[in-house]
């Protein structure tokens, strides 16, 4: 057995070469802007990964996916965070795939390898992660729309900005919640440049901006009242904590596969490296697990948050670990232990963050409904 088999031969079973072309290519070529690994996963089909075969995707299920994205990650972090935030949009389109307009969408996806950029969940301090940055007016034409998303990645090969927006309500309340599906291309769409570090850079993670963008209203779906996630919401977020949080572990994961290969340390040692990465990901599966078999529920939700931040501690504890066995020669030589020692950090820096939705934690687990901040 190989550290990182299941995960591997997983991602062969879907995507049978990206692993070994991954390999091959500098991890910092992969993590700079112009990353190579975004168009070759697109040449795959891997914007096609968690749709239906009855849409003519591959079929991956929730399970398959944490594994595929810990197994890209622990090559190229960015790729994975990429297409992370496209796998999530793409699982909370499939929670409304009764409407034809989706399943045509989801087909197009497949067909031509589409990118979906997302523009949902939001890391703004003081303000709620699920608020929108973008002015909404209703027109005869549809919605008009003016602000900006950022980061958004994937935002330099994207074909589609989906984006999360808040809409006069059609039963006479304040506000909805609704998913707006904006093509590349369309006037007053622009992309600006927003992601300033060196980490992640790969991800394409830039500013999508909006002057006066029509949307049609067959590119409108309405997700909810905002107190109530709704289904599509909440099964976009609970992937987007699973998936984000294997990429994660991914990248620490190449940092303690580095440690195996060099024999570093001693046995022990990196035994409990590999057990504290081990345990993490066996916690993931079992959320994948519970979700797939219909669990989608407040509990659910705070389960998988609370998993998420349990990756987000092994990882604080694993990195600095594997980099002091690594030894000080290993990072003053080469640039990629420091880059994944610093983009494995950058868990906690994605919505909601431990600190802001603690409280709302903290009530629950008291009996309390489940406020998000």
């Amino acid at each position: 057995m190989h550290f990182l088999e299941q995960e591997r031969l997983t991602l062969a079973q879907f995507l049978p070469t990206l692993d070994a072309q991954l390999e091959h290519i500098p991890l910092l070529k992969m993590e700079s802007q112009g990353n190579p690994a975004i168009p070759l996963f697109r040449e795959l089909g891997g914007p096609g990964l968690i749709i239906p075969s009855y849409c003519n995707g591959l079929g991956a299920t929730l399970l398959q996916t944490v594994r595929i994205q810990r197994a890209i990650a622990s090559r190229s972090p960015s790729l994975a965070v990429a297409t992370t935030m496209h796998h999530c949009t793409v699982a909370g389109l499939l929670e409304s795939i009764i409407d034809s307009s989706v399943v045509d969408l989801l087909k197009q996806i497949t067909q031509k390898n589409l990118y979906l950029s997302s523009g949902f969940a939001e890391g703004r301090t003081g303000v709620s992660f699920l608020s929108s940055n973008i002015n909404v007016k209703r027109t005869s034409d549809g919605l008009v729309l003016n602000g900006s998303k950022k980061p958004c990645s994937l935002a330099k090969s994207m074909d589609f900005l989906t984006a999360s927006v808040l809409i006069p309500s059609t039963t006479g309340k304040a506000q909805e919640f609704a998913l707006v599906i904006i093509p590349s291309g369309t006037p007053g769409l622009e992309c600006r440049p927003f992601w300033n570090t060196w980490v992640l850079g790969g991800a394409e993670s830039d500013e999508l901006a909006l002057c006066d963008v029509i949307i049609p209203e067959e590119l409108i779906f309405n997700l909810g009242e905002v107190d109530a996630l709704g289904d599509l919401l909440t099964k976009g977020l609970l992937w987007f904590q699973l998936l984000i949080s294997a990429s994660y572990l991914g990248i620490v994961s190449a940092l303690v596969e580095r440690t195996l290969l060099k024999e570093r340390g001693s046995p022990t040692e990196r035994m409990l490296l590999v057990s504290e990465v081990e345990g993490a990901m066996a916690a993931l599966e079992s959320a994948a697990y519970s979700v797939m078999q219909g669990n989608i529920s407040d509990a659910t939700f705070t389960r998988i948050l609370f998993t998420r931040y349990a990756v987000q501690h092994t990882i604080e504890r694993v990195t600095m670990g594997a980099a002091e066995l690594l030894g000080g020669m290993a990072f003053i030589s080469s640039s990629e232990v420091a880059y994944l020692l610093a983009a494995s950090r950058a868990l906690a820096f994605h919505p909601p963050s431990q600190s802001s939705i603690a409280p709302a934690l903290d009530k629950y687990l008291t009996g309390k409904p489940l406020v998000l901040p």
